[in-house]
């Protein structure tokens, strides 16, 4: 008999503060993480930083690692919770990636813009907060001019 719980952990999407295209969208991405591809591509981050035995105990690495090799998607409500922690923690730890990055100042230039636009009158103007193409250009341009 399999038993299954429909509750899923979401963990804290650290590194961006800029709104998600969708609350379903984010929710699966943070989702793929307690999967043993996120597991890895969150452990591999960690050590090209350098950060995997600073930030992590040696029982956090442990019940990390172990967790990698043997479960291909966490269904325990105990393991998703311990996990979760792990991985928050190290998300705190880690320094965002360039698109991380280049999201959050482009979302705050494309506020800026956005009010300065509906100020002059631009009606649709407003829609610029929530355009991630926008930002993404915007945060691109700033961060590499």
């Amino acid at each position: 008999m399999e038993v299954t719980f429909n509750t899923v952990f979401i963990i804290p999407n650290i590194g961006t503060d800029f709104v998600s295209e969708s609350a379903e969208r984010s929710e699966r991405e943070r989702f793929r993480l307690l999967t043993r591809q996120g597991l890895l591509r969150v452990r591999a981050r960690a050590f090209r930083q350098g950060i995997w035995f600073r930030a992590l105990s040696r029982m956090e690495r442990g019940v990390f690692d172990l967790t990698v090799r043997c479960v291909e998607r966490i269904r325990s409500c105990v393991l998703a919770r311990m996990i979760s922690g792990i991985v928050a923690k190290l998300l705190r730890t880690l320094k965002p990636s360039f698109l991380e990055t280049a999201m959050r100042v482009g979302g705050e230039i494309a506020d800026e813009v956005s009010d300065i636009a509906l100020e002059w009158g631009n009606a649709g103007a407003s829609r610029w907060r929530r355009d991630l193409g926008f930002a993404r250009f915007l945060g691109v341009t700033a961060v590499n001019g």
